[in-house]
């Protein structure tokens, strides 16, 4: 399996995930006013969070597809609106040919807001950066859901394991 349809695989499992809890979140108590909820004053709030999942998968896409990114940088208001952004990602994984992202051994370089500049193969890139930032934004907006009492457990966050499943535990 080629790095990249590893990659657009994980994607799909991240943006799946992310769909579910936010979908979870929707039947809390607290409603949309989860979306402001953080885990501590200086991270950022669930709808950021979310935002970033998205965008970690749109940056990749982009670099490694090589077209125009299609993410959205504003705030993401409500559930409705989460949910939408994340059906337009899982879009654009599944239209996404993994055959044209560039060799495993192409160079990919980047730069961080905060001034850090990267240089990588493209396997390294999906391995050692985006498929582990994407998994933290939606780990951190899984923690905010727990934090706020959202009923989560694992399998909320590793779904998508249930199709290999080959006995189920009875009740």
């Amino acid at each position: 399996m080629s790095y990249a349809t590893a990659a657009l695989a994980t994607f799909t499992n991240v943006l799946g995930t992310l769909d579910h809890i936010v979908t979870k979140a929707e039947g809390h108590a607290k409603g949309e006013a989860l979306l402001a909820s953080r885990l501590a004053p200086d991270m950022f709030p669930l709808h950021t969070q979310i935002r970033f999942t998205i965008d970690q998968v749109d940056t990749a896409l982009a670099r490694m597809g090589r077209f125009e990114r299609k993410g959205d940088d504003s705030a993401i208001t409500s559930f409705a609106e989460a949910h939408a952004r994340i059906a337009a990602a899982r879009e654009r994984v599944a239209a996404t040919d993994p055959g044209e992202w560039p060799a495993s051994t192409e160079g990919v370089a980047f730069d961080l807001p905060n001034g850090m500049s990267f240089l990588m193969h493209a396997h390294e890139y999906c391995r050692d950066w985006t498929v582990p930032q994407a998994y933290f934004h939606l780990m951190a907006a899984y923690a905010i859901l727990r934090m706020e009492g959202v009923p989560l457990g694992k399998i909320d966050y590793v779904g998508y394991m249930l199709q290999y499943a080959t006995k189920m535990p009875t009740a």
